[in-house]
């Protein structure tokens, strides 16, 4: 089963936030993750949303989506995330 990552960004500090974006691919990479989707300016259809960036990730098990995650690896890069950004991170089931 594949699972996803959505996250929702609001970037309050765009040169630490890119210096995380230097070094995610290389770790996501590591991991058999795909990044689907990046978008710096996402439109709202509807509702009220304050992002600024939405990102879309894929995984092929939830083994795989946790181990990136708590690589050290993305771990220290993710503190560049933190610091850069407030963030919304859905994990979400694929359908078969």
């Amino acid at each position: 089963m594949t699972f996803y990552a959505i996250a929702q960004l609001k970037i309050h500090d765009r040169p630490l936030y890119n210096h995380y974006l230097e070094r995610f691919m290389d770790v996501l990479k590591q991991h058999k993750g795909r990044l689907l989707a990046a978008d710096d300016s996402p439109r709202v259809l509807r509702g009220d949303v304050s992002m600024d960036k939405v990102v879309l990730l894929s995984f092929d098990s939830e083994e795989q989506f946790r181990a990136w995650g708590a690589s050290p690896e993305y771990v220290e890069i993710s503190k560049d995330r933190d610091a850069s950004s407030e963030a919304t991170i859905l994990f979400v089931k694929g359908i078969d």
